[in-house]
């Protein structure tokens, strides 16, 4: 098969096990002579999919299923920015800033609720995670991005928030690396980036947070409902679910967080190392390591001519895909979700070095 590199944001590069099991899905699942696409989700194969997917979910995330809750919803992560407010902004909500996509739940926070944006970077253009956060102790929740993938910016460490719920959009680094998710009262993550396709969204809710729901939530807005129905209530997404199943899968043979996070510094470091030194051609837009992302690399170049120039060459020359940086800060941008394979940072690197001595 010839593969393209693609580098894309997402809908992000796929292991190519789990595209050749959902291929052979999608013409006849389990030797049923139907496609997963044609079965009902209220049959018994559908039913032990979805089990699976969430015994699997808890499974990565050493958590336990007395005490947590996993949807598959549809809706993408920005959904998600208004169903938690919805459903947990009583009085007030504390929300950090780090980027676009934070931006975006602060906005449909503010239509519930009272919302405090505790700490921002947005005066220095995102390019570092705000540290000594301020928060209020008695806050309904706080809600953080644990990675930005427009900026190249990451969450490496979680702080300490006390008793206040935390509430996490991990779309672009959800099991990427070995985290306590225990200290999650609610995580979300559009599956796209790292663990399927577009249109399934992973909600992960601890049951005792859950409890303390506001009352009279429209019926599609409310995760009660969803939970009480296995998210069921309306048709899920059900190839995508079953994608993400078999992701699941796949990180377990490789090897659980703990491989495929050495993998993704692995990946990461070079391209850093890289860009550090040849910072006067591949300018790395994050200077403080400890917030550089694993997930998204963003560099710039000299001018804009030789950004679309190298993005453009890329692509003809070497067939790799998707290195343009995000409309807003130009650039490029290079995403290393777990099933881009370490050869094909070797050979991006080896393009830049030559696309840098042709254009010094």
């Amino acid at each position: 098969m010839n593969r393209a590199f693609n580098f894309s944001a997402g809908p992000a590069v796929l292991p190519v096990e789990v595209l050749q099991e959902t291929a052979q899905a999608v013409l006849d699942y389990n030797n049923l002579g139907m496609s997963i696409m044609e079965m009902s989700h209220r049959s018994k194969e559908y039913d032990a999919v979805f089990k699976e997917t969430q015994t699997d979910t808890l499974k990565i995330m050493n958590l336990s299923p007395d005490e947590y809750y996993v949807l598959f919803l549809g809706g993408g992560a920005s959904l998600q920015f208004l169903m938690v407010p919805m459903n947990f902004l009583k009085n007030k909500a504390d929300y950090v800033n780090t980027g676009t996509w934070s931006k975006k739940a602060i906005k449909e926070a503010k239509w519930v609720g009272s919302t405090n944006v505790v700490a921002s970077s947005e005066e220095t253009n995102f390019d570092h995670i705000p540290k000594d956060i301020p928060f209020n102790p008695d806050a309904d929740y706080i809600h953080i991005t644990t990675n930005n993938t427009i900026y190249g910016t990451q969450w490496r460490n979680i702080p300490d928030f006390g008793n206040v719920p935390l509430v996490a959009d991990m779309s672009s680094d959800i099991f990427s690396c070995p985290r306590d998710f225990s200290k999650f009262s609610l995580i979300y993550a559009g599956a796209q980036k790292n663990i399927g396709p577009a249109g399934v969204t992973m909600v992960v809710i601890k049951k005792s947070w859950l409890e303390k729901q506001k009352d009279n939530v429209p019926t599609m807005l409310n995760y009660k409902i969803h939970v009480d129905n296995e998210s069921l209530y309306n048709t899920p997404p059900c190839l995508p679910v079953y994608v993400v199943g078999r992701t699941l899968k796949w990180i377990m043979r490789q090897g659980g967080l703990e491989a495929i996070n050495e993998n993704n510094i692995r990946k990461a470091n070079l391209l850093y190392d890289f860009f550090d030194a040849n910072s006067d051609f591949y300018k790395p837009r994050v200077k403080n390591k400890e917030d550089r992302s694993y997930m998204n690399i963003c560099c710039n170049l000299p001018t804009k001519e030789l950004e679309e120039k190298f993005v453009a060459e890329a692509k003809s020359k070497m067939q790799m895909t998707n290195l343009k940086g995000h409309r807003s800060i130009g650039g490029v941008r290079v995403s290393t979700y777990n099933a881009c394979p370490i050869e094909w940072i070797e050979k991006l690197i080896g393009f830049m070095e030559v696309f840098m001595k042709e254009n010094k």
